[in-house]
């Protein structure tokens, strides 16, 4: 059996490629346990693309021969801050960059020109004297599994965009993601209140590095990653 996997327009990041985390969560379902996914090139939208086990752990997918993401088993070695609750992740939302100022106000992540149930609607503002950003999230019923549980390839996207927030302090620029390694611990349900919150953790030239977490309302991870981003 040949595996593919189409990225519909509705799941882009910048307008002409898929979102990086929903897409790097595609190809993690090929594997177990914390997954790591590099991007190589910009995955193109409704094209079949081609998934490939390498016979070494790990699997690829391929636009014809070129290679647009490869995913292997990880590590993931951070810490996750204690996140705020969901009121503070939805007073954070309030500062968050409007449409004329967002570099991809359509990506379905984080885009403000999305409307409900067509993107994620998660929009990282700075929490107050703490050193992240924060989002409340209540994924919808389009992002759920036959059982009322939202599809892993969601919760690789809410892990996205925080991150790009979080390096980016101030400025607004243009910023990709290179590669990221996550862990789902516990996927949420439709309906339920969600934080996602997503921290700085080093920089290095163009490269960013950044954490990313998701939370139930109560408190309790739901997800992590680590993600390395690059200004363009």
């Amino acid at each position: 059996m040949i595996d593919t996997i189409l990225i519909k327009k509705r799941f882009c990041g910048p307008p002409d490629s898929g979102n990086g985390g929903y897409v790097c969560g595609m190809l993690a379902q090929f594997l177990d346990g914390i997954v790591e996914v590099r991007l190589m090139k910009p995955p193109p939208l409704e094209k079949p693309l081609l998934v490939e086990h390498t016979g070494d752990g790990r699997v690829q997918l391929k636009n014809g021969d070129a290679v647009i993401a490869e995913a292997r088993k990880g590590r993931l070695d951070i810490e996750t801050p204690d996140p705020p609750s969901f009121e503070e992740a939805r007073e954070a939302m309030t500062h968050y960059v409007s449409e004329d100022e967002h570099f991809f106000p359509t990506c379905f992540v984080c885009g403000p020109a999305r409307r409900e149930k067509d993107g994620l609607r998660i929009f990282p503002g700075r929490v107050p004297d703490r050193l992240m950003v924060a989002s409340a999230w209540v994924p919808d019923e389009t992002l759920s599994d036959v059982h009322g549980i939202v599809r892993p390839e969601f919760v690789w996207a809410s892990l996205d965009c925080p991150g790009a927030f979080a390096v980016l302090g101030t400025g607004i620029r243009p910023i990709v993601l290179g590669s990221i390694t996550a862990e789902i611990l516990k996927r949420p349900t439709v309906g339920e209140n969600c934080i996602a919150v997503g921290w700085e953790i080093a920089s290095e030239g163009r490269k960013r590095f950044a954490g990313t977490a998701l939370f139930s309302e109560t408190g309790s991870p739901l997800a992590r990653a680590r993600a390395i981003w690059f200004e363009i």
